[in-house]
């Protein structure tokens, strides 16, 4: 435990003017970003009696090492760069809301030639148009089966769509009259085009003008006696009018709004927003939260708008947004907002009415979420705690260890070894910390060489990085084994920059002494070592004859299991990824300084390997891309790697040449 008097600015150091500040740990690691109108005044709040600050912010200023900060001209310009960075360096003390799903949304990909209507997840892409998000992705797919009949759009993949246009004809869905088939060229991209924009104008809440032009053309082919175009109109009608059905009218005045609510208590909030778009609700999601830093509802509301809309633009950003308490100070905020939308933007909290009433929904939802989230996550958090309490007194560890790392080793008899490190923190996988090693030392197999090496590898970059943080004297210093960099070129640690409480191997005593072996060539005595044997699940430590033996209902036993299995599975899967990439290799992967692109275009040009093997070197020169020396180059590699004389049946006399792909 730092204290905060060790790192605390000089007076007068510290500007009075706008600014955002870092917290980092002792490891360079950065635990808390904020922003402030004054630096000096905020700052100096942190670094007063202990006894006095919020228990969380307490832990925060204890935790931390160091504190560094940037001034900016303005609020606003504040408020981007602590979003930025809260995006950035993901800083354990800040509150982060986390989708408590992957909610689908309905996409209009307006950035192809032919726009598709698919469902899709995750991060937007730049040309899409994108509609929710929605609770489940079959009631997308029902209200786009009732759209296509008067918006015969296209919903096929490239491949159907590239496979019907190769045969000319198009898939059942164009037969039937759901799809305008721009596939075979029935209709033109332009009215293509034209179709799917006023698909996204029907979704986008502009609803009743479409209807009454679809009635007048009703009754203008009724009158024409044109019965048969009027049921059909008839029935488009009916059609857009169950879609539009399948989302109330929550607000009468046609209003574009998205609602946020927020639930909460000492511990957790929950965040729960409504998109509501023409006057009806089109999407819904919520996040649940820690609430690791003191913070009110106004600054949950400010934190929550940051995650919306950081990353939107345009009509992405309502004219709208209803809140049940107002960030402070709120102007910097609205003209954040602003800013993104390109026109004003109305924050505030609803008074009366229809909002209100609305409002009070949402509100609902947010203290539902709440509930129902800490039902989860009670015996989720007892059992991760009751586990690495249980692994610490089993092990002998005077704490939980609250980081874990697992080794695994994996290769094909003997062939593409490879390694694999994953983390655990909390009792939670931390993906973004896996790593992935080849063993670079020695040819063949040997598990426990393998292991030592790769141990040694991850700590050898973590010395290094200790150097250079100046947190490591110069008799322990080791050089870098070219693994690639530390730190990234703005000095932040990026890679292998934290050590573990406890590493974990899979495998048995020759395992679990090598990994020991090297850390101690490392000077390293702080780090707890064990290993997990599969046959019967025995815990080995160093130095020791006979193993821990947990019971099998132990949850400290199922959590190593966990740790074990999954750097099992990192070490699998990256190890027949090499073997899929060396099974496919050609003669061409042979010749220095050939990539790709031109690779596939001389292979396009000769039609086969086999036609350019039997190629002079002016007719490779002629191959767009290929100069003299690297044609010189690709006919000795392709000479060098020749096939054998082809057999020749003697019955027939037939050669027996299979021509090379």
């Amino acid at each position: 435990m730092a204290d905060p008097s060790s790192y605390r600015p000089k007076p007068g150091q510290i500007p009075d003017s706008p600014g955002v500040y870092k917290f980092r740990d002792e490891h360079g690691r950065v635990i808390y970003v904020g922003k402030a109108k004054s630096l000096r005044q905020r700052l100096s709040s942190y670094f007063q009696d202990l006894a006095g600050l919020h228990p969380r912010t307490r832990t925060m200023v204890t935790t931390a090492a160091s504190v560094e900060w940037t001034v900016v001209s303005t609020e606003v310009e504040a408020l981007q760069l602590e979003y930025s960075w809260i995006k950035e360096y993901d800083p354990r003390f800040n509150v982060k809301y986390r989708d408590d799903k992957s909610y689908p949304s309905l996409a209009v990909t307006l950035n192809e030639e032919f726009p598709r209507v698919q469902v899709m997840r995750g991060p937007k892409k730049k040309g899409v148009r994108y509609f929710g998000p929605y609770a489940h992705a079959w009631a997308i797919r029902e209200t786009v089966d009732l759209m296509l009949r008067v918006f015969p759009v296209r919903t096929c993949s490239a491949g159907v769509f590239k496979r019907s246009a190769q045969i000319g004809r198009p898939c059942l869905l164009g037969y039937i009259g759901k799809c305008s088939a721009p596939c075979v060229g029935r209709v033109t991209p332009q009215e293509h085009r034209e179709l799917a924009e006023e698909f996204c104008d029907f979704m986008a809440g502009r609803t009743g003008a479409y209807i009454r032009r679809l009635e007048q053309r009703m009754h203008d082919a009724a009158e024409e006696m044109e019965y048969e175009k009027a049921a059909r109109l008839r029935d488009d009608i009916e059609a857009l009018r169950r879609a539009m059905e399948k989302s109330a009218v929550v607000l009468a005045d046609a209003t574009d709004a998205d609602l946020i609510a927020v639930a909460e208590d000492e511990l957790e909030a929950a965040v729960q927003i409504f998109h509501v778009r023409g006057g009806r609700v089109r999407g819904q999601r919520g996040w649940v939260t820690d609430k690791v830093e003191a913070v009110d509802t106004a600054g949950l509301v400010e934190h929550a708008l940051q995650q919306l809309y950081g990353e939107e633009k345009g009509d992405a950003v309502p004219k709208e947004v209803l809140v049940p308490a107002l960030p402070d100070p709120v102007g910097p905020v609205g003209q954040w907002l602003t800013e993104r939308r390109g026109s004003r933007v109305d924050l505030r909290i609803p008074q009366r009415g229809d909002k209100k009433d609305l409002m009070a929904t949402v509100q609902r939802n947010a203290a539902q979420a709440l509930a129902l989230h800490k039902t989860k996550r009670a015996s989720d958090l007892t059992t991760r705690s009751r586990a690495l309490e249980e692994i610490a007194e089993a092990l002998g560890l005077d704490s939980a260890p609250l980081r874990i790392e697992c080794f695994d080793i994996s290769h094909l008899q003997g062939q593409d070894v490879v390694a694999s490190m994953v983390v655990f923190e909390d009792g939670l996988a931390r993906k973004s910390e896996y790593r992935r090693f080849q063993i670079k030392s020695f040819e063949g197999q040997d598990d426990v060489r393998s292991m030592h090496e790769v141990v040694g590898r991850r700590f050898r970059r973590y010395l290094a990085e200790q150097q250079k943080a100046g947190e490591w004297s110069e008799e322990n210093a080791v050089e870098e084994d070219g693994d690639g960099p530390v730190r990234t070129e703005d000095d932040r640690p990026k890679r292998f920059a934290y050590p573990p409480q406890l590493v974990v191997v899979d495998g048995g005593q020759p395992q679990v002494a090598a990994a020991r072996r090297a850390l101690d060539d490392l000077g390293i005595s702080d780090v707890a070592v064990c290993g997990l044997a599969k046959r019967l699940e025995e815990v080995w430590l160093p130095d020791d004859d006979d193993p821990v033996v947990l019971p099998r209902t132990s949850e400290g036993l199922y959590l190593l299991q966990r740790v074990r299995d999954e750097a099992h599975r990192f070490a699998i899967s990256y190890q027949r990824s090499k073997r899929a990439k060396t099974m496919k290799a050609g003669p061409l992967d042979a010749v220095a300084g050939l990539g790709e692109t031109r690779k596939r275009a001389l292979i396009k040009h000769f039609g086969s390997v086999k036609r350019l093997r039997a190629a002079t070197v002016e007719q490779i020169c002629e191959t767009p891309g290929i100069g003299r020396k690297t044609a010189e180059t690709i006919a000795a590699a392709l000479a060098a790697t020749a096939p054998p004389a082809p057999a020749v049946n003697t019955a027939t006399g037939e050669i027996m040449d299979d021509a090379e792909e």
